[in-house]
């Protein structure tokens, strides 16, 4: 059965003094929890490699499609972002609703429809249409918000986790199985085999993800149409959204000329992925230096404006040494490391700065930031190539790379706050303001926001001066 409340919320904040007592213990999954999780990240890791899977391998073969031109070509890459930044949010809400699982039953069931489009597609025209109906099929925020129902608030953010790194794993899958699978079986065996994946998604829904005993809104996981305004004014948040925008438009105009520069440096399209395979393995290790320096150091704006101007000034090399395949292979380590970097600490940075019971709300916005970028990325990469050549691709990213660089330096760094969620003995309305100056009493406590319909409260807590033991005297049982 599901049970749906009104959003109602109230947010206060003070300054508490310092007490260094955060020692939260760690919760294991359950077993239910475990394999929703498990299910969840399956099914939407697939879902990602079908869209991924084309971007290594589309620029070598569609000039085989009739009406084939590096524009329409750039066009069909970022199509589903369009779409898919669309429909996320309201579909997210639908599934508030009438239910998250029919409505990823009806994501899938687009994208199958999507890809079938594609393959079928004896035009340009067709393989873009298919694309965008496969980005309409737009599940991410509905599988969030699964995963909320389906965990409890003290693993919720483990899974979460688990989901992402999934998606990650399937970029670097895609890069890898893409370019084999297009020369063996052409682009169309591509969309017949995103199909598939699309069809084996809906049956691991059916019978791996269990149902949720109830669904409900949850502020940290979910958008909330009456939190939009106030995300939308956070200058940071927006500095955030525009971050993940340009980093997508440029990762994804790269694409629609980096396979053409790797062939014509002298490698056969079957063998791509003994570049990228490498590539992607050395990137991951190369930023984890970086990821610990930004989180455990507090050096976020070094490490950011240091991985922007990596990123420009490889694009530069890209430019100049595309000839050469070795030159090729260094330069894509650094953009891998780059993006990997930004996709881990760019969402960590939009937790910190979004006020507390908005995590859902800001995440929602900044994910269609991602996925708008990832359709202009199509679009400019394309009529850049079109218009200019394969080079004024690569200087394009260059000189976004410099508004990115101005963007972040005059950017306001959040302070070191942690998210923290404590089911609470649900208070009369009344009696919220009143639980809530205690809570915000609390030494460590920055802000709470008590969602009554959730029987939670939101907090922003600094750990290092957090009075652990107190905290826990507000929280269910205590």
């Amino acid at each position: 059965m599901r049970s749906f409340a009104p959003r109602t919320q109230r947010l206060s904040t003070v300054t508490p003094a310092d007490r260094p007592n955060f020692t939260p213990p760690k919760v294991p999954f359950s077993a239910t929890e475990r394999r929703a999780t498990i299910g969840l990240a399956a099914i939407f890791s697939t879902r990602m490699l079908g869209l991924f899977m084309l971007l290594p391998v589309f620029a070598l073969y569609a000039h085989d499609l009739p009406g084939a031109t590096p524009l329409l070509v750039g066009l069909a890459i970022g199509a589903y972002g369009l779409t898919q930044a669309v429909f996320q949010i309201p579909l997210g809400l639908l599934s508030d609703r009438i239910g998250r699982k029919p409505v990823i039953y009806g994501g899938l069931v687009i994208f199958l429809l999507g890809s079938v489009v594609a393959a079928l597609a004896d035009h340009i025209v067709w393989v873009i249409l298919g694309r965008a109906i496969q980005g309409a099929g737009a599940i991410a925020a509905v599988t969030t918000a699964l995963t909320a129902d389906l965990t409890r608030d003290e693993v919720r953010t483990r899974g979460m986790a688990i989901i992402g790194i999934s998606v990650a794993f399937s970029f670097a899958a895609a890069l890898v199985i893409g370019p084999p699978l297009a020369r063996w079986f052409g682009i169309a065996g591509v969309f017949w085999l995103t199909a598939l994946l699309a069809a084996g998604g809906m049956l691991v829904l059916a019978r791996v993800v269990p149902d949720p005993e109830r669904s409900m809104v949850h502020r940290d996981a979910q958008t909330v149409l009456d939190q939009l305004s106030g995300v939308l004014a956070n200058p940071t948040l927006l500095r955030l959204d525009a971050a993940i925008f340009l980093l997508h438009l440029t990762m994804i105009s790269l694409f629609v000329v980096l396979p053409l520069s790797i062939e014509g440096a002298g490698l056969n399209p079957l063998d791509h992925w003994m570049l990228y395979l490498p590539a992607v393995l050395l990137a991951i290790l190369a930023m984890v230096p970086f990821i610990v320096l930004a989180e455990r150091f507090g050096q976020i704006r070094p490490v950011l404006l240091g991985a922007v101007m990596v990123l420009g000034l490889s694009l530069l090399g890209f430019y100049a040494f595309h000839q050469s395949l070795w030159a090729l292979a260094g330069l894509l380590i650094l953009v891998f490391a780059v993006f990997n970097l930004m996709e881990a600490i760019l969402p960590s940075l939009v937790s910190k700065v979004a006020r507390a019971g908005a995590r859902g709300t800001a995440m929602g916005v900044f994910s269609s930031a991602q996925f708008l970028g990832a359709f202009l990325g199509g679009l400019l990469g394309g009529w850049a190539h079109g218009s200019f050549g394969a080079d004024a691709v690569y200087l394009l990213g260059a000189l976004i790379s410099l508004f990115w660089i101005a963007l972040l330096a005059t950017m306001a760094m959040p302070e070191n706050l942690t998210r923290h969620v404590l089911a609470l003995e649900l208070p009369t309305a009344g009696d919220i303001l009143a639980l809530e100056r205690r809570l915000l009493e609390v030494p460590g406590v920055r802000e709470a926001v008590i969602a009554i319909d959730e029987g939670v409260a939101y907090l922003k807590v600094d750990r290092r001066t957090l009075d652990w033991a107190r905290l826990q005297t507000f929280s269910v049982g205590a």
